[in-house]
């Protein structure tokens, strides 16, 4: 996005976006200070997702654009960026490439600055999936885990204490802790928490991989083969299944938080 925009004053931008849009956590639990970071990653994404579906609204000039955040008000009203083309450094066309636009502000869909340029065709949020089916998971299917693969690549994102573990104490502590994730997940179907990713809807669990401990450690990814299995590729650490997640909507889980 910030290869689109210049965005004055980025950091108060953002805590602005984070007033005007429907209270939720934009920052991780342990951060010290507040920076949305949650947010910033949302945005960068979503702009992204827009950007390949064409969903930029410009003027008929090119002088302004916008777009939908995908976020709300309190009172339901979609929030949309609104940005001027930039005319600074006209003397120099690279930087007018790199950053073609400048952002204004971020408006309600009420804000008369919008109306009045984008009044009879507002941006259309970003489309992310096009079967409601997709983000549900289906009882009826086996999880079938690429073991193999999961013990050997992206170990990084293990807790600490697993990373010492052969592959083979690894592989056993993982096949244990699907099952159980499984088990879980055909009891209580609505614990999985869709993300998008590379294209697809995908389903996020929560695998517990130490037996101690109070919740799950990590996010298992599954996506649906065919029409009896989901496969189980790779586990994300619950910051990165969070972002993920939230490009879709707020996880209203009670296991996947930031």
């Amino acid at each position: 996005m910030l290869d689109f925009f210049w965005i004055p004053n980025y950091d108060a931008s953002i805590a602005y976006l984070s007033r005007l849009a429907e209270p939720e956590p934009w920052d991780y639990s342990d951060a010290t200070e507040k920076r949305h970071t949650i947010l910033k990653i949302y945005l960068e994404h979503t702009f992204r997702k827009l950007r390949s579906e064409g969903k930029l609204c410009f003027t008929p000039d090119n002088s302004w654009v916008s777009f939908h955040t995908g976020l709300m008000t309190p009172n339901l009203e979609g929030i949309f960026a609104l940005a001027e083309a930039n005319k600074n450094n006209q003397n120099d066309e690279r930087e007018r490439e790199y950053q073609p636009y400048v952002l204004k502000a971020f408006v309600r869909q009420s804000d008369i600055q919008l109306i009045a340029r984008f009044a009879d065709r507002l941006p259309e949020s970003a489309d992310y999936f096009q079967r409601p089916e997709e983000l549900i998971f289906d009882p009826k299917c086996r999880i079938v885990p690429q073991i193999d693969r999961m013990a050997t690549e992206n170990t990084e994102r293990l807790p600490g204490y697993l990373r010492d573990l052969s592959a083979e104490e690894l592989r056993m502590r993982l096949t244990a802790a699907i099952d159980e994730t499984q088990k879980t997940a055909q009891a209580h179907y609505n614990i999985a928490v869709p993300q998008y990713y590379e294209g697809r809807i995908q389903l996020l669990l929560p695998i517990r991989l130490d037996p101690g401990s109070a919740g799950p450690d990590m996010a298992l990814v599954v996506h649906k083969i065919g029409d009896n299995a989901y496969t189980a590729r790779t586990c994300l650490t619950l910051r990165m299944a969070y972002n993920n997640a939230r490009l879709i909507a707020r996880p209203q889980s009670n296991w996947l938080k930031p």
